[in-house]
């Protein structure tokens, strides 16, 4: 289904408009997991193929997403992916293959990963007993440096109200709320999916992201990628970005006409015939 035009605020433009010249210079895809890879919950074998493709025709590939360390072992470990950054910008985890060894870096101190935990599983409580209908996220045990309260993926959708609801009584807290296609996520301190994503670039692949941004794309769909969005030029939306257009402050530069994998395919098709052109 094509994007709507109605939706194409201004700087906004359907995916058919990223100009082959650009997509020709593209070196790396940068993607959100949860509706923008996958599909209801899903990860299909089309969008994890378009992860393989991509990676076998030489791009670099690293999922951001606000999943969880236990997840990120996995996924850094067996997907075809040169690295992931976790829960929205806490860490970054790549295998080291020649090593055969998981390399793991979080933005704070075991310690004070620990002192933090403590003060959100108060916050979590008041948060729980205030939002009826809302609950503690099912990956939470996996989870290293932040809390996530689920509002529609294993709970009845909560509304608009509610969600903004959750998002206040962590920002009262102290803590900074980013929301997700699922989740509200909260957190003690200033990190975010985009500087952590720097610090990865510049220790692992000698890249001086602020310097190189035009050489990568970055795909997403929901809130927690506005900062995302707002750094990379090349940015792109799968069309169900359109859902939380009203709650975003950044829009992405191009929206594909698939919605959730079917986009990410979409854009991954597109890239990898920009490169064999």
């Amino acid at each position: 289904m094509a994007v709507q035009s109605a939706f194409l605020r201004p700087g906004m433009q359907a995916f058919d408009s990223f100009p082959m010249a650009a997509r020709q210079r593209i070196r790396g895809v940068f993607t959100d997991i949860d509706d923008t890879l996958t599909t209801e919950g899903q990860l299909t074998a089309a969008a994890y193929g378009a992860l393989e493709r991509l990676r076998a025709a030489g791009f670099l590939v690293v999922p951001i997403t606000g999943r969880p360390a236990g997840w990120c072992d996995h996924i850094a470990r067996m997907w075809p992916v040169d690295a992931v950054v976790g829960e929205n910008g806490a860490f970054y985890f790549r295998y080291d293959a020649m090593a055969r060894k998981l390399v793991k870096r979080f933005l704070a101190s075991a310690e004070e990963r620990a002192a933090n935990r403590r003060r959100l599983e108060a916050l979590r409580d008041r948060i729980l007993a205030a939002v009826p209908g809302a609950a503690l996220a099912s990956d939470q045990l996996y989870r290293e440096a932040d809390l996530a309260i689920d509002f529609r993926e294993d709970v009845p959708p909560l509304a608009r109200a509610d969600v903004d609801r959750i998002v206040a009584l962590f920002e009262a807290a102290g803590a900074t709320a980013k929301v997700s296609s699922i989740h509200v996520n909260g957190w003690f301190g200033s990190y975010d999916k985009l500087g952590m994503t720097r610090i990865l670039l510049r220790e692992c692949f000698a890249t001086d992201l602020d310097a190189e941004r035009a050489d990568f794309v970055f795909a997403g769909d929901s809130p927690n990628d506005a900062p995302m969005f707002e750094f990379f030029p090349n940015s792109v939306g799968v069309a169900n970005v359109a859902d939380f257009a009203d709650r975003m402050t950044t829009l992405p530069a191009y929206v594909t006409r698939g919605r959730c994998g079917a986009g990410f395919v979409e854009l991954a098709d597109a890239l990898i015939a920009a490169r064999m052109s």
